[in-house]
Order: structure tokens, then sequence, then C-alpha cells
């Protein structure tokens, strides 16, 4: 006869109701707001349940699955949730935020100019990875080099550019590199970019 395996008591059904689903996610267990929080960007309103959840979820397996389904909605909405813990002294939270971004750059991209001119020099440089997985990439970090002030944010373009870039981003490097004259790091990203875009375009010649 045959073993028939009984369901684990660790894994719940799953309920798709949106009033059932706010009350577990806000009283529920660590598994059950673990298990809601997966359903929740399968249903209807599942945004609105997400971001409420978010906002106070301290468990990081459960804000991890949050993140997850609100990157599974993929929408500009679902991203403007998440954009909002970049800015979050919580350094968890905030990489758990540029990882679920990171899987949804077409839901991102609207998003991103304004990020990049943000008055929040962490936050600009977050944006900077962030337009890694943009078909644009080398042409909107190649003004972040023409315009930033701070050499962190330069150097987190720079990194990018450094896989993105083409030649005519030889000249913006050398000129970032004049601005900070006193920064070794930032003329050393520059020294590394410059020598790999060249050799990229050797190769190529």
């Amino acid at each position: 006869m045959p073993l028939v395996r009984k369901p684990s008591p660790s894994a719940p059904s799953q309920p798709q109701d949106h009033a059932a689903l706010a009350v577990i996610l806000l009283q529920g267990s660590d598994d059950a707001r673990w298990h809601a929080a997966r359903s929740a960007g399968e249903t209807p309103n599942g945004l609105a349940i997400l971001s409420e959840a978010i906002a106070r979820e301290s468990h990081p397996r459960v804000r991890e699955a949050i993140f997850t389904s609100l990157a599974r909605i993929r929408s500009p909405e679902s991203a403007e949730v998440i954009l909002r813990y970049l800015r979050s002294e919580d350094s968890n939270l905030r990489t758990g935020a540029l990882d679920a971004l990171r899987a949804m750059p077409d839901a991102v991209a609207a998003h991103i100019p304004r990020l990049l001119k943000d008055d929040d020099a962490d936050v600009r440089l977050l944006a900077c990875e962030l337009v890694r997985n943009q078909p644009a990439a080398a042409t909107m970090l190649g003004e972040v080099l023409a315009t930033e002030r701070e050499a962190n944010v330069c150097a987190a373009a720079i990194e990018v550019l450094a896989e993105a870039g083409g030649p005519e981003l030889l000249p913006l490097l050398a000129e970032c590199a004049a601005r900070f004259p006193n920064d070794p790091f930032l003329a050393f990203a520059v020294r590394v970019a410059s020598e790999r875009i060249g050799s990229q375009v050797m190769t190529r010649g």
C-alpha cells in the first residue's frame, strides 16, 4: 500500500480573501504571516495589504516575503511602495528593498530620473545601482558624472559604467576625476573604468 503523506502542519492553507489576509498579516504567527505575504501578491488589492504590512513588519523572513510579493506585482505603484524603504535607517530593510527593486527593472524605470536627483546622496547612490539593469544606463549615468557633487555617488556610477559605458564616456570620466583631485579612491575607480572601456574598444576593433 503506497505511503500517503499528511499535509505539513507548518504549511497552513493560503486564504485568498482580502480581509482574512489583512488580519493574518496583522496578528498571525511568523509562519502564518509569511504564507499570507506570499498569497497577497496574487490577490486583488494585494498591493494595499502588502503596503500596510511592510510598514509594521519586523521579522526578516516575513519582510522578505512581502518584498518578494511586491516585486511580483511588478508595477510602478508597487515599486513606489518599496522605494520608501531606500531611506530607512535599518540597513537590512534598505538591502531588502534594493534587492526587490532590482528584480523589477521595468517597473522601476519611471522612478529612476527623480531618484538620481534626490536631495539625499544615499538615495542617489542606491539609484546608480538600479540603473545597472536599464537600457539607457550609460546615458543616465553619464549625466550623473557631469553634474554630481558627491564623490561616493560618482564612484557608484563609475562602477556601473565600467560594465555599461562606451568610449564616448571617457572624457566625462576624466572630468569627474579632475573635479575630485584629492580623492584617491575615485581616481582609482576612474582609472579602472577607463582601462576597462578602452580594452573593450580594442577588442571590438
